[in-house]
């Protein structure tokens, strides 16, 4: 990869917006054109992704964490000439419908963010207990609504793409998290042709606010092997 890449895409996880990465930009380095954007409404991550380009000017690295990963791997197998590089952060390779939970978004008026519950199990168990980070993804939730909150619960994730995928590609997994295991993760690298796994220690599900340091090491790293 040439060492002029510096256009950053950054798409976050369900019911989460671009704050997720708000203590993970700092860390990279000043002169990439860092771009964290919400996901724009689809019903399958295809949708999504189509959306994703169509806002984009150029050619980018793209980081998907959690469901932004399976709109990552369409995006770098619909639009392979938009995706120099792609990072997958807590993600997996399986086949999803929508889950039978969330079929039912409720009134989206009466939406309040995500529940306590759901939070803490997204946050590694030494983690779980931090008052303000869990009140910093409900804001999140609650900033995008039940609206958001519907479109992204009935999201079709079964076009998830992966020995089509052609750049290179970044699989980075967390050791505590709950949601998704290291064996999906191992799945998930072994599928993408040539594609590199790292493995976080001490984070949970939610790496891009319990690692941001080590999250931005890593891909910083990463980019700067495949320059050489």
């Amino acid at each position: 990869m040439p060492a002029s890449t510096k256009t950053i895409v950054l798409l976050p996880g369900f019911m989460l917006d671009d704050a997720l990465w708000d203590d993970f930009v700092p860390h990279l380095p000043r002169d990439w054109n860092v771009l964290p954007i919400a996901l724009p409404q689809g019903r399958t991550v295809l949708e999504v992704a189509q959306a994703v380009a169509a806002g984009l000017a150029g050619p980018a690295v793209v980081v998907g964490f959690s469901m932004g990963g399976y709109v990552g791997r369409s995006l770098a197998v619909a639009y392979p000439q938009l995706v120099q590089a792609l990072v997958l952060v807590a993600t997996s390779g399986r086949r999803e419908r929508p889950a039978a939970r969330f079929s039912a978004a409720g009134d989206p008026g009466s939406f309040a963010g995500l529940s306590r519950r759901a939070i803490q199990g997204a946050l590694s168990r030494q983690r779980a207990d931090d008052q303000v980070l869990v009140e910093r993804v409900r804001a999140m939730g609650v900033r995008l609504g039940g609206e958001a909150f519907a479109w992204q619960s009935a999201l079709d994730r079964t076009d998830v793409p992966l020995q089509e995928i052609a750049c290179p590609t970044l699989v980075v997994a967390a050791r505590q998290d709950r949601l998704r295991s290291i064996d999906e993760a191992r799945e998930l690298a072994g599928a993408i042709p040539g594609a590199h796994l790292e493995i976080i220690e001490d984070a949970g599900h939610l790496i891009p606010l319990e690692a941001p340091a080590l999250l931005a090491g890593m891909l910083v790293e990463w980019l700067r092997d495949r320059a050489h």
